[in-house]
């Protein structure tokens, strides 16, 4: 039986649903989920390696009109996972609008297989499932339109089973043993980013940045030295908090993720940093890892 790859790359709306079903898929929590938007910031591999194929998922931020060079930098990555997909799947909220035009535009125009995947159908009535996807099947008739609800693993099977229908005859692009193409650091910093996105509300979650820069293994404990940027002084009051009860707390729900991700107990250590302008930045969005 020849052995098929290729990447399947995953576009849609913020709270779409995008990073539920990739993880969904991959069977690991590779991207972090809140409800709040610009949760996914990067692209993010997710490998799915078995006999006969490997599927490279990939994650992409949610559309978004951009305000600051993050924003212009984050959609770079949905520019560049159009370019190269193999398959695309295009995820939708079934209960939502969709704003984007100018993306069904070049869905239409690709000649690549594409899966539409209506998202959160335990959140809808049935015949309101039924006309959406009687209507998107009808917007684009050469697509594979599937109701899921990612949240609840309903459906996802079916996508998978499409995905590997649908692969290219290919040799492995990675290695079999290998999960994503983030490193463990990378996967820290999302999780500490994470839990200020569930602890912190209004502009605080959306001017902090995570790097971590010191990652040392012990025999029974991992060292992690992180800076949280924010972009002005007041925020990091706030991350502080009255008498640093808020990192406090950060830190330990942060810790407690990050021990259970790497399977070892980790002594975690935050400083806040102010980042001036952070989001505007050519040059501080390089060091952060976004490319614009």
């Amino acid at each position: 039986m020849p052995h098929k790859a290729g990447y399947v790359n995953i576009i849609g709306s913020p709270n779409a649903g995008k990073s539920t079903l990739m993880n969904a898929l991959v069977g690991e929590k590779l991207s972090i989920i809140t409800k709040k938007i610009q949760t996914t910031r990067h692209r993010i591999l997710g490998i799915i390696n078995e006999k006969n194929y490997q599927i490279i998922l990939s994650d992409t931020p949610g559309l978004l009109k951009p305000h600051y060079k993050l924003h212009e930098a984050m959609m770079k990555h949905i520019d560049e996972a159009i370019q190269d997909a193999d398959i695309f799947i295009y995820i939708q909220d079934i209960n939502e609008s969709f704003e984007f035009e100018e993306i069904l535009q070049r869905l239409h125009k690709t000649e690549k297989h594409l899966i539409i995947a209506l998202n959160k159908i335990d959140l809808s009535e049935q015949e309101r499932v039924e006309k959406k996807t009687i209507k998107w099947q009808e917007k684009f008739p050469n697509a594979t339109v599937i109701p899921i609800s990612a949240l609840h693993n309903f459906n996802v099977d079916t996508i998978l089973k499409m995905i590997v229908k649908l692969l290219p005859e290919s040799p492995a692009y990675y290695p079999k043993d290998q999960l994503t193409d983030k490193n463990v650091r990378f996967f820290v910093s999302e999780i500490i980013r994470e839990k200020i996105l569930l602890n912190f509300q209004k502009e605080i979650p959306y001017s902090a940045e995570v790097t971590v820069y010191e990652y040392k293994e012990d025999t029974n404990i991992i060292r992690i030295k992180a800076y949280i940027h924010v972009a002005r002084d007041t925020q990091k009051g706030i991350i502080l908090g009255h008498q640093g009860k808020a990192i406090k707390k950060l830190g330990t729900d942060a810790r407690k993720d990050i021990e259970e991700f790497v399977g070892k107990r980790v002594y975690l250590e935050l400083t806040v940093k102010v980042s001036k302008d952070w989001r505007n930045s050519d040059e501080q969005l390089k060091r952060f890892g976004y490319e614009n």
